[in-house]
């Protein structure tokens, strides 16, 4: 397996879906992590002007994810659950989540995620259990060089 062109793959699904275009996410997979950037806009605020937690959710989950999709390269993974600590409210700037594979099983993995601002405050992590799903990986769904 070239597990540099597997990463790229999944790099460019990332990239190349609608929701990461709203967004404006970035992402960049290696072996058992990744890193997940996104620069803040007003449309992601709340009513108390703040960045909404489905931000940080989505970061945290899908860095996490990612990590842990790194290491198969045949199907997608599924979230089967997913908890998150929120641990202080950010409305400028840019975030950064860093993921990372900690456990993997037979049947299932163990992902982790920090979610840092620009100026390396810690302002949410969370952890996940995640499943092999029955979807291959493939060039329909964006998983191609």
């Amino acid at each position: 397996m070239n597990w540099s062109n597997h990463h790229t793959k999944l790099s460019n699904m990332y990239h190349n879906h609608p929701l990461n275009e709203f967004y404006k996410a970035t992402i960049a997979i290696s072996n058992k992590s990744a890193t997940v950037t996104v620069a803040l806009k007003p449309e992601f605020h709340h009513a108390a002007d703040a960045v909404h937690g489905s931000v940080y959710w989505k970061m945290l989950d899908d860095s996490a994810y990612f990590a842990v999709n790194s290491i198969i390269e045949d199907v997608l993974v599924l979230t089967a659950s997913f908890t998150i600590y929120l641990t202080s409210p950010v409305s400028t700037g840019t975030l950064i989540a860093k993921g990372k594979l900690v456990n993997a099983t037979r049947s299932q993995f163990i992902g982790q995620s920090i979610l840092l601002t620009d100026q390396d405050e810690e302002v949410a992590r969370g952890s996940g259990v995640y499943i092999r799903s029955k979807t291959s990986l493939s060039s329909e769904m964006g998983y191609k060089l």
